[in-house]
């Protein structure tokens, strides 16, 4: 996905401001199983996903949960290191090779002091993260597992095709063997 579309998906901007957004904005390529993030570290950069797919996962007592899938057009980055500047909970793995546009936390607090524009797409950045979260959170409280899963066809149906079923069915919050028996009975 191209970086103008990724900016505007966010906010459409004037093009002097998009111009010096995507000046502080560098291209990166990193390989399949690459932690981009690590827990319990402050991270200080901002990834938008150009190519290619990724999961935030928690590691509690060996137990993996993932909680995030992130592909083409997504943000990465570690909300509590962005907003508080403090170590995150989350690990950010690579499931492919990726091609990415990373933005460092600093040059894009400078670009917010001194542009208008760039500061209120910061914030409708930061409101549309809230909203995922919400959303997210409340999927997770208030609906099955078969409902969840049948979100995740509508709203990511690639995904399913991507991602490892053992992530997904982490993501769900069951077991793999309760993901092949809600697959089998949707059929």
């Amino acid at each position: 996905m191209k970086l103008d579309q990724i900016l505007d998906n966010i906010l459409p901007i004037p093009e002097t401001s998009k111009r010096l957004l995507q000046d502080c904005i560098e291209e990166k390529s990193y390989p399949k199983g690459h932690i981009l993030l690590k827990a319990d570290k402050i991270e200080t950069t901002i990834y938008f996903i150009k190519k290619g797919i990724a999961r935030a996962y928690s590691n509690q007592n060996d137990n993996e949960a993932t909680f995030w899938f992130g592909k083409e057009g997504d943000t990465i980055l570690s909300m509590k290191s962005y907003v508080v500047y403090q170590k995150g909970y989350e690990d950010v793995e690579l499931l492919e090779d990726c091609e990415l546009y990373e933005l460092k936390s600093n040059k894009l607090q400078k670009l917010f002091e001194i542009d208008i524009h760039i500061a209120n797409w910061g914030r409708k950045f930061a409101e549309k993260e809230l909203v995922k979260t919400e959303e997210r959170l409340i999927s997770q409280q208030f609906r099955s597992a078969t409902e969840r899963y049948l979100e995740l066809l509508q709203n990511n149906p690639q995904l399913i095709q991507r991602v490892q079923l053992g992530y997904i069915a982490s993501y769900l919050g069951i077991s793999q063997v309760s993901l092949s028996r809600i697959r089998a009975e949707i059929k």
